[in-house]
């Protein structure tokens, strides 16, 4: 693999990296980011996990004119999550320069708010093609100066019908630009879309499989009213630190988060139903180790980026290849081995010919084995934020000053405009909120309470 060194970035560009952990890079960033460097139209197929945001982040990053307020970069995304991780990963990249504005545009939000952050511009706006499209309707977001327009995972977006939204978006921005596109399969109409907004565009695939040596792939056959029990039953054989369980549907969804909970499973479901504040707190609470098992729809989630996850489950055994791709694409990141298990109704096993699987005996579950151990840690929240001028370690200092907690007993904090979510061990938890009710954080006195 290349180093990042080899390539024509600026001296500051070169220190953040190296400050970010990125020495070598992976197979669709040494494909793909010299020809963005250059300008060209770039459609790349790569598997989900695969370093695609750093691969057209850096390249646009570094192709910016800092001096021009204006936007310049648009990057649409299928989910408001998906929106939330790239926008925050091209934040770490564009630390070598100061004063990059990047604007997240996303539904679930107060439009006013977000036409008022565009009214002071900005560098790039990262978003959801349904706000997008909105605000370019109002007249409160111009795309006259763009220069590099960013499809990313365009199969999802089409499968999620946003093919119309993203051709009006399309025509707001100049015809001579250079457009991206990202996706980890290259179904038919991903090529047409590429051919009617493409220049000529490099056509890039690598690791575009999932290897069956860094994931492992099990089936196993499961009456429908017997897929409660060969859930359970799996998570107790292989235990993974966590897993996400995907199902069709969200009623499926919320059926199987009951059927975990009545096993003694700490478990939390993601699906459509959730109000963007609920779908935020869910996502933080399962990163930061507070639950173990997520119970998701493909669509709620979609944009969902666990850096290290034990296993994926498919309850429901989706109806394509590329879905499923999807799913398994979220174990076994970065080298690390992953873990694929499916249960598969008789009679479905059509929508798995072209993988030929070899089914194996569901295990048993023991009468005292319990299926999973309790979360390693807890979130508590509290009522204040980004906007309240809280800082991490504010939050950090308010736990472990004098008599509290000790440093590895903080996990993961995540600030919000309005809240932060703090994961703190299970065992400290009615400590640590105790600490944040009597104690100050910055000088001030906020609310906390746990979630669990």
């Amino acid at each position: 693999m290349k180093s990042f060194s080899q390539l024509p970035l600026s001296i500051a560009m070169q220190k953040n990296l190296k400050k970010l952990s990125y020495f070598t890079m992976t197979p669709v960033q040494e494909v793909s980011i010299g020809p963005i460097l250059e300008g060209n139209d770039v459609l790349a197929q790569a598997k989900t996990g695969s370093g695609k945001t750093a691969a057209f982040g850096i390249g646009l990053l570094q192709n910016l004119n800092v001096q021009r307020f204006r936007i310049q970069a648009l990057v649409l995304c299928p989910t408001r999550e998906l929106a939330e991780q790239v926008s925050e990963e091209l934040r770490k990249i564009a630390r070598f320069e100061h004063n990059i504005k990047i604007i997240k545009i996303t539904g679930g939000l107060p439009l006013y708010k977000q036409e008022h952050s565009l009214s002071h511009q900005a560098h790039i706006v990262v978003g959801t093609p349904g706000r997008v499209l909105k605000l370019l309707e109002r007249g409160s977001l111009s795309l006259r100066e763009v220069r590099t327009l960013v499809l990313d995972e365009a199969d999802r977006m089409l499968d999620m019908g946003f093919i119309d939204q993203i051709r009006d978006i399309i025509s707001f921005a100049p015809v001579k630009r250079q457009t991206l596109c990202f996706s980890a399969t290259f179904p038919d109409d991903v090529k047409k879309l590429s051919r009617s907004i493409q220049r000529n565009p490099l056509e890039l695939a690598v690791d575009k499989e999932h290897d069956s040596s860094v994931i492992a792939q099990h089936f196993y056959h499961a009456a429908n009213r017997e897929k409660g029990k060969a859930l359970l039953a799996l998570l107790s054989q292989f235990r993974p630190e966590n897993v996400i369980v995907f199902c069709n549907t969200k009623e499926v969804c919320r059926k199987v988060n009951r059927e975990l909970s009545e096993g003694g499973l700490h478990s939390l479901t993601l699906n459509g139903d959730l109000e963007q504040k609920e779908r935020t707190e869910v996502l933080i609470r399962f990163a930061n180790g507070s639950s173990n098992v997520l119970v998701a729809t493909d669509v709620a989630a979609r944009g969902l980026d666990i850096k290290s996850l034990g296993a994926v489950i498919n309850y429901d055994v989706p109806f394509d290849r590329e879905t499923y791709i999807h799913r398994i694409g979220r174990t076994g990141r970065a080298g690390e081995e992953g873990l694929a298990l499916s249960l598969v109704v008789p009679g479905e096993e059509f929508r798995l010919d072209d993988m030929n699987p070899v089914f194996e005996e569901t295990p048993e579950i023991g009468e005292s084995e319990k299926a999973f151990p309790d979360p390693p840690m807890i979130t508590l929240s509290i009522n204040g934020g980004r906007k309240n001028k809280i800082s991490a370690g504010d939050v950090l200092g308010a736990l472990t000053c004098e008599g509290g907690l000790s440093g590895d007993e903080v996990g993961k904090i995540d600030r919000q405009d309005y809240l932060t979510f703090v994961a703190v061990k299970r065992a400290v938890a009615a400590k640590a909120l105790d600490l944040l009710e009597r104690g100050q954080v910055k000088g001030r006195r906020f609310k906390a309470i746990i979630n669990d």
